[in-house]
């Protein structure tokens, strides 16, 4: 059989995502000892505009080690830096878009390990980045009398945003997992919101705490499920809603990050 598109020797090309802008490090304030934000700005961030709340970017950082940024090349399939090494790129919800003082907002998770997260620790005004977006975001059923959002420390910054656009009307119950209890933090208001946090014991396995709870909480037939976290954690909560009748339809649910394992998708 000879080779066609998408084999090794044809690798399958994808749509080339939108392009990188540079930005510089404004400013930089810890939220807690687990979450940093920081405010990045510059000219190049005009036109930038984020219609759906949960919405993704991607955050270029110099390669670890070094104070330079080099943008990339897209070469059908990723971005790559000269000589063919992969860049020091994260995904992260844009939790706030000022297109007049052109800032983005990104909060960033403080853990062992993680790329951004070692940058983060060490950043100061004027260090360069860029980001490249928005990614498709959460379209919310304005007439749904029900939300569950959950989600670990990663998806935080996402559920703030979902709880300020939610319909009022509507009942939200929130659950939160944290690997440490400093990670908690005050979340928007929203008039029928219940919020519970759950710690993961060490010995537990990501997303262990959120299923429990999951497991626990009494889905009606008419609830929209938000969900985010660990890959593996996620797709055990993806499994359990669809054991419980659950459509796709009322489910969205994103793997944030994969446990062991660094990537693209580890904050």
């Amino acid at each position: 059989m000879s080779d066609g598109e998408g084999s090794p020797a044809f690798p399958r090309r994808r749509w080339e995502p939108p392009r990188f802008r540079g930005v510089d490090v404004r400013r930089i304030e810890r939220l807690t000892p687990r979450l940093v934000r920081v405010t990045f700005g510059g000219h190049d961030l005009d036109g930038l505009t984020v219609e759906q709340p949960a919405a993704s970017v991607r955050l270029l950082l110099p390669s670890p080690g070094s104070h330079e940024l080099v943008m990339p090349s897209w070469n059908g399939n990723e971005f790559l830096l000269p000589g063919g090494r992969r860049p020091a790129i994260r995904t992260f919800t844009p939790r706030r878009v000022d297109p007049v003082a052109l800032e983005v907002d990104l909060e960033i998770v403080i853990h062992d390990g993680g790329v951004a997260s070692e940058w983060a620790e060490v950043a100061e005004p004027g260090n360069p980045a860029a980001i490249s977006g928005p990614g498709r975001g959460y379209v919310v059923d304005r007439d749904a009398p029900c939300f569950l959002l959950a989600g670990d420390e990663t998806a935080i910054p996402a559920m703030s945003e979902l709880l300020e656009v939610l319909p009022q009307q509507a009942s939200v119950h929130v659950h939160v997992e944290v690997a440490d209890p400093r990670a908690r933090l005050p979340l928007p208001d929203h008039p029928r919101v219940t919020v519970e946090w759950h710690e993961l014991p060490e010995s537990a396995s990501p997303g262990d705490a959120l299923l429990a709870a999951v497991r626990a909480a009494d889905l009606g037939s008419t609830v929209r499920v938000w969900v985010a976290g660990e890959a593996a954690g996620v797709q055990r909560l993806r499994r359990h809603f669809k054991e419980r009748g659950l459509s796709r339809a009322q489910t969205s649910i994103r793997g944030y990050w994969k446990s062991g394992r660094a990537g693209e998708d580890e904050t």
